[in-house]
């Protein structure tokens, strides 16, 4: 065949994709368990920050979310709980789940080592320029926050960008979900302010209005539809 014909550059050109995209297609499949493993973990740690417990190498990371997160459950409206199966809780897309109209609520139980349980809640919402999300871990008695985990995707670095930061995560800790018996989210206010409505807060970011109003509004949004289940732990009707 003549190698300056048109057929032969077409039929060349086509090969050669066809080569190409066959070894592209055979190194993403070798690539993507591990990809999904990292993704995993990645989500492992962050679950586990909300309780303030790290693990001691990349390599002990499922191993440590294993010995802490004792149960994962999808709860009912009502608080109680539909689904205990293992890793029920773990693979909800929180992306997509904000999305949907009957949403899953899914819930992880925290065994720490000095035998106290922590309840950790997933939380996802919009920041200035793109998704926030984090994980909220509450004692044992319903009430109380224990820690709180917040990530971002694209905001503002030295701005937005610090809700990943732990000076404006340990705001969190101590604070009531239920200052006067009754649900209320928490606040998150410019420095010097209060809310009105009695709510336990946080100062909000200097110079990240918007992103700490993402903050609060994730918050409130995400963990109101919990108030039956942390209502039947403060009844120690759940254990």
């Amino acid at each position: 065949m003549n190698k300056n014909s048109n057929l032969y550059q077409i039929i060349y050109a086509a090969v050669m994709v066809l080569i190409v995209g066959t070894v592209l297609a055979f190194i993403y499949m070798a690539l993507k368990p591990k990809q999904d493993e990292n993704i995993a973990n990645d989500k492992r740690k962050q679950i586990l920050s909300a309780v303030h417990v790290i693990p001691a190498s990349d390599n002990a990371i499922e191993e440590t979310f294993n010995k802490y997160i004792v149960a994962g459950y999808l709860l009912n409206k009502d608080g109680s709980i539909a689904d205990s199966a293992k890793n029920v809780a773990f693979e909800i897309d929180m992306k997509n789940n904000i999305k949907l109209e009957e949403r899953k609520l899914p819930m992880f139980k925290c065994k720490l080592d000095d035998g106290s349980f922590k309840y950790i809640v997933p939380v996802y919402g919009a920041g200035l320029w793109g998704p926030i999300w984090g994980y909220i871990a509450v004692n044992d008695n319903g009430s109380d926050i224990y820690g709180a985990y917040f990530s971002h995707e694209g905001e503002t670095p030295g701005l937005g960008a610090e809700i990943a930061n732990s000076k404006f995560q340990e705001q969190f800790q101590g604070k009531s979900i239920y200052p006067d018996g009754e649900f209320k989210s928490i606040s998150v206010m410019k420095k010097g302010q209060k809310p009105i409505d009695g709510s336990e807060y946080v100062d909000a970011i200097s110079g990240g209005t918007i992103t700490s109003r993402g903050v609060q509004a994730m918050l409130n949004d995400c963990m109101t539809p919990y108030d039956p289940f942390f209502k039947k732990l403060q009844c120690g009707t759940i254990k």
